[in-house]
Parts: C-alpha cells; sequence; structure tokens
C-alpha cells in the first residue's frame, strides 16, 4: 500500500541522515521528511525517539547527545525543525518522546540567545512555533517550561528582544529607534510574527498564574511583562487584520495575569498627546476599549473574541478606580434617552444591554457583569441603566432580587442625573427602563369580590401549569435568590381565601 511505501522511504531517509552527509544532502533527506510527515498515517518511522532523536540533533537543539557543527547550516536547522512542528502536532507518541528527550530545554538554551546575531527569523520563528505546539499539548512540558527554565522571564526577554525595547523607566518601555517626537511606527511583519508565537507560548505557561498566589519576586517579573504587553497593545503592525491578531493575543496573556500586576495599563506617565482622565493616562485603557467594541460589532463567536476582552475590563474596573470611572463615563455616560428601551440604540450601552440576555450563558453574564461593575454593584443604579427585566438574571444570580449592593471596595462618587432623567424618572417602567404610555387599570370598575375572584383564578391556573409540569413556578427566598416555590405551597394558596393568604405572614416573595 501508499502507506507502507511511504514508512519505508521514511526509513530509508532516516538511514542517510545518520550518515556525514554534506548540507546539502541533508537538506533534501529533511525535505522529504517535512512532506511526507504531513500525512499521519506515515508518521511511523519518525515517532521514534530514535528519529526524534536524529531531528533534534539536525536542529541544533540536542543536549550533549551528537555531533553539532561549529557552523551549523540555517537551512538545515529550519528544515529540521519544521519536521518536528509537523511531527509533535500530529503524533502524541511523537510528544512523549520530545519530552524525554529534554527537547523542551535544548529550545531554551536557544531563546536565551535571542540577541544573538548568528540565527536569522526562520531559526528563531519555528523554535517558537516548536515551544509553542509542545508546551500547547503536553501539561509536564509547560510546567518544566514555566518553573524549572524561567520560562516567563525567558519569553519576556525574547519579546523584550525581538520588538527592540528600551526602558526609560522600571515599567515604562518604548522603542530603542523611536524619539517619540511622531507616531510610533508599525512592527515588520517578521517582527509580528514572532511576537504573536511568543505571546501564544506565555498564554501556556500562565494559563493559571492568576489562580494561586505570587510572591514578591513572581509580581515584579509579571509586572515586567505586563509593562511589554501594554506596548504590544499600543503597537501596530503592516495591516489591521495582523494589528488585530497581536492584539487579540496580548489580550488573551493580559487576562492570564495576576490581577494585581494589571495597575502597569496605567503607570505610564501622561505625556503630550496621551489620554488623561483625573491624573492617569488611559491610552491603553482606550484600546482595549476600542478592541472590544469591534470584536462585539462583529458579532460572531462572542465566546472566543468578545469575552477575553470584556473580562479584562471587568477585572480591571473593579481593582482601579481611576479605570472604572474613565470606563463609565464611555459607556455609561449620565442618561439622557428615557423614551427607548436600554437595549434599543447603537450606543456601546445598548449593545451591552442587549448582550444580557444573549442565548450563550456566559457571554451574557460577562456582559452584565461589566455594567454592573461599572455602577459600583449597586442594584438601583444597574436597573436604571439596564432595566429590570433585563438585570434579572444577574441579580438572581447574586441574591439581590430584593435591592441592595454587593460588598465591594467603591469610592463614593454620586450619580449625577440629567435634568432629562429627573423630569421622566418617575413615569420610567422599572421592568423596560423607559418611559412609557400610561396603560388603562384592567380592575377598573371591579368589586372587591371581583378583583379577589380574578386573583384567585390565575392563581389555580398556575397550579394547574405547575402540576402538569409545563412551568416551574418560583420565589424570592430570604437570601435574595431565586427558588422552587413546591407544589404543596402554590396548592395551599389557591386553597385560600384571597384575603387571608394576602395577610399571611411570609418570609417570601412568590414570583
Amino acid at each position: 500500500s501508499l502507506t507502507r511505501h511511504h514508512n519505508h522511504l521514511g526509513e530509508l531517509v532516516l538511514g542517510f541522515l545518520e550518515r556525514d552527509l554534506q548540507p546539502s544532502c541533508q537538506l533534501a533527506c529533511l525535505e522529504t521528511i517535512r512532506i511526507l510527515s504531513r500525512d499521519k498515517k506515515s508518521l511511523v518511522p519518525f515517532a521514534t525517539r530514535h528519529a526524534m532523536q536524529i531531528l533534534i540533533r539536525h536542529a541544533g537543539l540536542g543536549q550533549g547527545e551528537g555531533f553539532t557543527p561549529e557552523i551549523p547550516d540555517l537551512e538545515v536547522i529550519v528544515e529540521a525543525l519544521k519536521c518536528l512542528c509537523n511531527i509533535v502536532f500530529n503524533s502524541e507518541a511523537a510528544q512523549e518522546a520530545g519530552a524525554e528527550l529534554q527537547l523542551i530545554v535544548g529550545l531554551a538554551e536557544r531563546l536565551k540567545q535571542c540577541r544573538e546575531p548568528q540565527w536569522n527569523h526562520y531559526v528563531r520563528f519555528f523554535d517558537l512555533r516548536l515551544t509553542f505546539l509542545i508546551t500547547a499539548l503536553r501539561v509536564d512540558v509547560r510546567a518544566q517550561l514555566a518553573r524549572e527554565l524561567r520560562g516567563v522571564s525567558l519569553l519576556s526577554e525574547a519579546l523584550d528582544a525581538t520588538l527592540g525595547l528600551c526602558w526609560p523607566d522600571t515599567y515604562e518601555v518604548a522603542r530603542a529607534d523611536f524619539d517619540g517626537c511622531s507616531e510610533l511606527p508599525p512592527l515588520g511583519r517578521q517582527e509580528t510574527e514572532r511576537a504573536m508565537e511568543i505571546l501564544k507560548i506565555l498564554f501556556n505557561v500562565t494559563f493559571d498564574s492568576n489562580r494561586h498566589k505570587v510572591d514578591e519576586e513572581e509580581a515584579a517579573t509579571y509586572r515586567h511583562l505586563g509593562a511589554i504587553l501594554r506596548h504590544c497593545i499600543m503597537s501596530t503592525s503592516e495591516g489591521e487584520e495582523r494589528t488585530e491578531e497581536m492584539h487579540s493575543h496580548t489580550v488573551n496573556l493580559l487576562g492570564n495575569l495576576p490581577l494585581p500586576c494589571l495597575d502597569v495599563l496605567l503607570m505610564p506617565k501622561v505625556q503630550q498627546g496621551s489620554i488623561e482622565y483625573i491624573g492617569v493616562n488611559m491610552d491603553a485603557v482606550k484600546v482595549l476599549l476600542e478592541f472590544m467594541e469591534k470584536r462585539l460589532d462583529r458579532g460572531n463567536k462572542l465566546k472566543e473574541t468578545l469575552l477575553p476582552s470584556l473580562n479584562l475590563l471587568t477585572e480591571s474596573a473593579r481593582i482601579h478606580r481611576e479605570t472604572r470611572k474613565f470606563l463609565r463615563m464611555k459607556v455609561l455616560p449620565p442618561l439622557r434617552d428615557v423614551k427607548n428601551r436600554p437595549e434599543v440604540g447603537n450606543a456601546l450601552r445598548n449593545k451591552l444591554v442587549r448582550l444580557m440576555t444573549h442565548i450563550d450563558t456566559d457571554v451574557k453574564h460577562c456582559a452584565a457583569e461589566f455594567l454592573f461593575v461599572l455602577c459600583k454593584e449597586s442594584v438601583s443604579r444597574f436597573i436604571k441603566y439596564t432595566g429590570y427585566g433585563n438585570a434579572a438574571g444577574l441579580l438572581a444570580a447574586r441574591g439581590l432580587m430584593r435591592g441592595g449592593r454587593d460588598p465591594g471596595n467603591y469610592s463614593e462618587d454620586e450619580d449625577s442625573d440629567t435634568e432629562e432623567y429627573r423630569e421622566a424618572k418617575p413615569h420610567i417602567n422599572p421592568v423596560t427602563g423607559r418611559v412609557e404610555e400610561e396603560q388603562p387599570n384592567p380592575m377598573e370598575g371591579m368589586t372587591e369580590e371581583q378583583k379577589e375572584y380574578e386573583a384567585m383564578k390565575l392563581v389555580k391556573m398556575f397550579d394547574k401549569l405547575s402540576r402538569g409540569q409545563v412551568i416551574q413556578p418560583m420565589k424570592i427566598g430570604a437570601d435574595g435568590k431565586m427558588t422552587s416555590l413546591e407544589p404543596q405551597e402554590l396548592h395551599y394558596l389557591a386553597s385560600q381565601q384571597f384575603g387571608e393568604s394576602n395577610n399571611s405572614d411570609s418570609d417570601s416573595d412568590a414570583n
């Protein structure tokens, strides 16, 4: 069969690579392996420990094993790296062999040479691509790079070198070849490609870093990285699509950093041309907000594309008063439009309120959480900007259906109302969040006995639907959270006189 033929050819080519061949012959053999390794059925000869050892040696990544020439042939190294990328991506056996042969150690050693001139773009790029693949596919390798090999510091240094940075202050970054008098020039294509690979690797090795406490040394390392990431957010590349891709990887990584380290987004000094708000540089926050709105407007795959930036802005607003106030000014300006529902319109507030009833639970929760934080977790203020109907999901989950506010470290700045809102406030329907025309009272003209009869008829209808499991009646418990109304409770209500049930002393409100 064709697969058997390919496997036999692969074994022959590997045999040739074990000999002392000229670089041109090595290159031809490696090109053959690269083509064969695209087919998962042809990987058997290449996924063994011995084959991986041969390829690692030709990639110049061997750790004390085999012969590495003093002047390595860069074309051979690049081709071997391409082969390793294909094989590691397609074969679990190759991933295991790579871990056993300490492939990550060889890659880390070469990463340390990020400022050495002998390695060209292609060697650096495929080193990074291979590092990304092995850390994405092997949890043990990811942990080894993060802890034993001090991956965050190592990769931060590589990102620093790739971007060509200098440090005017501890957490202030600038482009070394840029005088600061004009607009920051876009990054070159090759630098952008390498930077994005580094960002992806850093995402792998910092995946759970915000779930545990960090010591002072780790915090300093993460702040140093955060300062570089702020520069990435403020940088552009050649073309809008490439710029957005780089910003996306940066935002994903920022979301992994321990929350106290996010203060580096606000650290740079206010300079001429920068956006200042209450004495703080808001350039990075503005870019993040614009990035989030662009993803929101696009509307596809919101969970994957929107939530990282939305969560990042939420957490930054939660811990930084200046960020929250700036975002609130942009997202929830003083309310003037009281004639339309909060979800109607093209303002950012309207778009986010629409998300609060999105079919995806994660999307609607994150949108509601963001607006709730901007409202300082005040229920009354949250309802004012979103309407009770839209807010009910988050309030029920938080146990705030009875009102109040969540405890939080928020300043006591006032919520100033516009004249339009103050005039319309008595006429605003809190459920829909807008002024509505007065509706006729359906019970007007009824006697008390007729009202009681209609009320009991409604209760009995609920009871019937509940018993048929068509609906599940709910009530607000003493803790403010929604809980099921048991059938016997509903049946009891249905069997009582309206006046008696209305005057009964209950700890919960049926809903």
